[in-house]
Order: C-alpha cells, then structure tokens, then sequence
C-alpha cells in the first residue's frame, strides 16, 4: 500500500509542476562573464551587497578584482565568510543578522555549493523570519521573494546557481535536509572558468561527479520531461569528456568552461525532474560526518545504481546508447552496465573510495531512516526502496 501512495503522491505533484514558473536565471558564461555581471548590476537600484563565500576564497584573493570593480561603481560591499562546507542554521542565522544589520538589499554568492546554498537560506530566513527551518522542509514552503541573489559558483558540479533548491544542516541532530521553492533560483548565475582554476583535482572531480549524479537521477527518474531528459543527457556527455581532460590539463579553460556548462544543464534537470536514493543517502553521510557532498554521492552512485537491477537497465540503456560510440548491436542490459562500469571508471581516475571511512555501524538504523523520511514519498524513484534496502546500501559502505 506504500507504495501504491508515494506513486500517487508523485504523480499528483508531477501534475502540480507543470504550473510552477520554471524561470531560469539570466546567464553570463565564458571569460568575459565577470564583466557582463558589472554591467548588469549598475542598472539596477541595488547598492549594498552581501557578500557570501566561504574562507578559502578569502585565502584565496579570489573576490577581490569583483570587490574592486563594485566599489568602482559605488556598491557597499559587506563580506561573509562565517560559513561551513555543509551550511548550518546557525551559520545563516549568523548570515541574515548581518544582512539586516548592514541594510544590504541583495546578496552575492561566491564559492561552491556551500557559499550559494548558504545564501539562499540567508534569503529565507529574511524573507520567513519567524518560521523555523525545519517546517520549511521539503517543496513550496517559503512562498515569499527573497532578496537578489546572484550565484558565482566556483566548482563545477552543485548546480545550485540553477535550482530552486537549498540544502542546510541541523548542527545540533546532524540532520541534513533540503528546501525547495521557485523563490529560491538565483536572478543571476555567472560561469566563470577562471574561477575553478584554483580548484585541486580531487574537488574538482568530486563536484563534477556531483553534477553527473544530478544528471544521471533526474534521467532514471519518473518525473523526468523531454527537456530535462535532453539537458541531462548533454551534461553526462559533457563531464564524460572533459573530467579527464581538466584532471591532466588543470589549466585548460575551455575544458572548464564546457564542465560548468555541464553542471548548470544538470542542475537545471534535477530542478525539474528531481533526484533519488543517491541523494538522501548522501545528504545522511554529510549532515552525520561532513562528507563533502560531491564525495558522498560519487561513492553512492554506483552502489545505489546496481542496487536498482532491472528497473534503470532501459535509461541506463537509453543513455549509454547517447554518450557512447559503438553500441547498435549491444543489449541493453550490456549497455547499462557499461555505463555503470564508466562511471566507476571515472570514480577510480578520481581515487573516490569505494567505501566511507567515517560510517559506523551502529549509525545505520538512523541513516537509513532519516534517507527514508527524505526520499519517500517525494523522490521520483525509479524503485521504491525499503529500510531494509537502505540498510544494506548502507552496510556495503561500511569499511571492511
């Protein structure tokens, strides 16, 4: 009977999509896109900014020629910085009070995921001040404009500069959940190769798995559209090509820029078309152990995408017949295991581990049920999994 609900849930909300306003951002992409973003903002009547990014872009030096040209032009620019990998409440709470107190009246977001899901949240807490994150959780809950958000993301791989969607962490349960709501996609998204240079190989890959891991589940997935389906597939071509090539050739910015291209496309998919198992398991190993996001789904992916069986082999089919070459006389149970084989591939060019160091055992019973809470009945899933399956998903992560 379960499952019977969670299929109906998602197709009622499915039906219920279809009238949301899917906007996408206004987009500057390429070498010059910093450039594009000044222009834009001079016209517009917004003049003190908060400025969020994490501390490595202040080691860094990254922001300052950006700082430099708005003070040119007359912003006041207030810099946060007091934020975690896994943004917490208290981190955004610490976010909006100096919003409110420095009279900002938008909001710049530098950095991975972390920087811009942090500011989204800086967003909902000014526009949702008296109603607390937790009964915000889930889909269509802020319901109220935040403030301009322009996203500059430094990885590529969240895809957060397209989504209606911020993921935060309860430090005090360790619970790591996601609010998603229209209010919530950035004005702007600026995607600047350059910005990623400085980015070691290790992160890059595991951001740029985190992209083929939204791009991937928003395939499999029942809610998936013609054009999700058709993003999705570019952005799993994309990172396809040009992961090993940035992993050999850090300098090469067109690599880069095709790789940010990717996560966008990829982003904007699951926005649309949702994500699975690989996720809300993720998102447990993140709020419990601070495992870097891109890093938790990459390990997942291709434990939870076995674990499916027979009901991905006709997506995975569908989309290894796109990305690779040779394949009109291979099966389709061939050709989805094949791309299950690539993506351990691309795992293993990474040094990703197969299992996750800081599981526990007995940790399991909660992450598999707070997975649950998160995936059921919401997720789109091409299978309904059970606490038993979570669990051992779980168990074969553990290290031996």
């Amino acid at each position: 009977m379960k499952e019977i609900y969670y299929r109906m849930y998602q197709s009622v909300f499915r039906l219920i999509s279809y009238l949301l306003p899917w906007k996408e951002p206004i987009v500057y992409s390429g070498e010059e896109a910093t450039h594009q973003l000044i222009d834009h903002l001079v016209k517009r009547s917004n003049r003190r900014v908060l400025f969020v990014c994490d501390p490595t872009i202040i080691k860094l030096q990254l922001h300052q020629p950006l700082l430099k040209q708005l003070n040119d032009k007359g912003f006041h620019i207030e810099v946060f910085d007091r934020l975690q990998p896994n943004p917490t409440l208290a981190s955004i709470e610490d976010g909006a009070n100096t919003f409110q107190q420095e009279n900002c009246d938008m909001m710049i977001a530098m950095g991975g995921g972390s920087a811009i899901d942090c500011a989204k949240g800086i967003g909902v807490k000014i526009a949702r001040p008296k109603t607390t994150f937790s009964n915000m959780k889930g889909v269509i809950k802020v319901l109220k404009k935040i403030p301009y958000l322009v996203a500059i993301p430094t990885t590529a791989g969240t895809g957060s500069e397209a989504t209606i969607a911020t993921v935060v962490t309860d430090e005090v349960t360790h619970e790591k959940y996601a609010i998603s709501d229209p209010v919530l996609l950035p004005k702007v998204a600026v995607l600047n190769p350059q910005y990623t240079v400085s980015l070691p190989p290790f992160f890059t890959a595991t951001t740029a798995l985190d992209a083929l891991t939204h791009a991937i589940e928003a395939y499999i997935g029942r809610s998936n559209t013609q054009k999700t389906k058709e993003e999705a597939i570019l952005a799993i071509q994309l990172i396809f090509e040009y992961l090993p090539v940035i992993l050999e050739h850090p300098n090469d910015l067109k690599a880069r820029e095709q790789l940010q291209i990717a996560a966008y496309k990829a982003g904007r998919a699951f926005t649309r078309a949702y994500v699975g198992y690989i996720h809300a398991i993720a998102h447990t190993l993140g709020g419990q152990y601070s495992v870097p996001h891109g890093l938790a789904n990459a390990i997942v992916m291709p434990v939870v995408l076995s674990y499916y069986g027979d009901s991905i082999v006709q997506p995975c089919a569908d989309i290894a017949r796109a990305v690779f070459k040779g394949t009109a006389n291979q099966s389709d149970e061939t050709l989805s295991q094949q791309l299950i084989r690539h993506i351990q591939y691309l795992n293993q060019l990474a040094d990703i581990p197969t299992t996750v160091a800081q599981l526990h055992c007995e940790d399991i019973d909660l992450l598999a049920s707070r997975a649950l809470k998160e995936a059921n009945p919401l997720y789109p899933v091409p299978k309904i999994l059970h606490l038993n399956d979570l669990q051992n998903i779980y168990s074969s992560l553990l290290v031996k």
